[in-house]
Order: structure tokens, then sequence, then C-alpha cells
């Protein structure tokens, strides 16, 4: 296997988590999910400003 190449993931068996690592798990996800809204609506500001700078022709 190449250094480059992504370790693939174990799927996590939800079925052996107790109510308290659902309800963990979830709010995990749900905060990563919401650095990622934050990380994609930064980037969706600078394309468009570059856009604006540089016109976009699409």
């Amino acid at each position: 296997m190449f250094e480059d190449d992504p370790i693939p993931e174990k799927k996590l068996d939800l079925e052996r988590l107790s109510v308290e690592e659902l309800q963990e798990r979830i709010d995990d996800l749900k905060a990563e999910i919401a650095a990622c809204e934050v990380q994609l609506n930064k980037k969706q500001s600078h394309k468009s400003a570059a856009d604006a700078l540089f016109g976009d022709s699409d």
C-alpha cells in the first residue's frame, strides 16, 4: 500500500453502543458537521469575492 492511500475506516457497530454513547456520537457528528459548514461558508465567500473581482464567465 502507498503512503498516500487513505486508510479505510472500520464500520462502527452501532448496535453495540449504549444510548449515552449514541447520543455522544450524534453530538460529536453534529459538531463536526457545523465545523465543515463554517469552512464551506468561508470558501464560498472567498470564491464569490474572487469571482466578483476577476469576473466569472460561468
